[in-house]
């Protein structure tokens, strides 16, 4: 399994932690998609409650709205695939 993940973020002096772009992307050996999450905004016409946050579930076509998760989260998702 591969996790692909970008991060830009912003932090203030309070150390309050604001997403910029980001993209988590995990997918197998074989590079078929299990889940990515990211804030582009290319599907604002799908009218998601969380856009730009979403997720792609399974396949690029499987979009899903979604909250901004933190590296945390992904792992932790990620985890109960290892099982």
């Amino acid at each position: 399994m591969v996790l692909f993940f970008i991060a830009v973020k912003n932090v203030n002096v309070k150390t309050i932690i604001n997403h910029g772009m980001y993209a988590y992307q995990y997918m197998t050996a074989s590079k078929n998609l299990i889940f990515r999450y990211d804030n582009t905004r290319h599907h604002k016409k799908l009218n998601l409650l969380e856009h730009p946050h979403h997720k792609h579930d399974g396949s690029e076509d499987n979009v899903i709205s979604s909250n901004a998760p933190t590296l945390v989260d992904v792992l932790q998702e990620i985890e109960k695939y290892l099982g």
